[in-house]
């Protein structure tokens, strides 16, 4: 009887346990990347002026409050985006991307402008609508894919590129510094 109790203990609780409701959307605690699960090291909302538009976690092998360790790490970590906003549409998010990559590369987009692109060409072709997901998943030797609604969309090549995308949330310069802290879990 004692068995049967725990095991319904498990099964109940075990979901709530492996989420975490942020702004009243609930998002998973791991995600599996290749043949590992990272968790989620923080996770909040990105605002402008009054605006809530999407949710952003960040999920790493091992929880840290070091951007600058996160941003040069050559090991798989990833960020979720969910669209909560129907002002959030393809143009002012590919713009806002850009503004996060000149913050994240000091102004020196250059080395990285080529797959910048290809990743909003091919990543933003269809219309973003509210609760969209967004994947964006960084693995060494590979590079960072976009899924979006866990569907593969495209994959850019180089650490350098991985440490410019995740930059435009972890830089000294990020595109919102109460995002970031979130992110860092602090």
């Amino acid at each position: 009887m004692r068995t049967l109790i725990m095991i319904i203990t498990l099964l109940v609780f075990t979901p709530a346990m492996s989420q975490t409701k942020i702004g009243g959307n609930v998002m998973p605690n791991v995600m599996k990347v290749g043949g590992e699960y990272l968790k989620m090291n923080g996770g909040g909302i990105r605002e402008k002026m009054v605006f809530d538009l999407y949710v952003c976690v960040l999920y790493l092998q091992e929880k840290t409050t070091a951007a600058s360790t996160i941003i040069a790490g050559d090991v798989p970590m990833a960020i979720k985006i969910k669209i909560i906003s129907g002002m959030v549409d393809n143009e002012n998010f590919e713009e806002a991307l850009r503004e996060g990559f000149d913050k994240s590369t000091n102004n020196n987009v250059a080395p990285v402008k080529d797959r910048m692109e290809k990743m909003m060409e091919e990543g933003f072709k269809d219309d973003i609508e509210t609760n969209d997901v967004y994947d964006l998943v960084y693995q060494p030797g590979k590079g960072c894919s976009l899924y979006r609604n866990d569907k593969f969309l495209v994959t850019v090549k180089g650490l350098d590129f991985k440490k410019a995308l995740f930059g435009v949330w972890l830089s000294e310069d990020p595109v919102d510094a109460s995002l970031k802290k979130d992110l860092l879990g602090k």
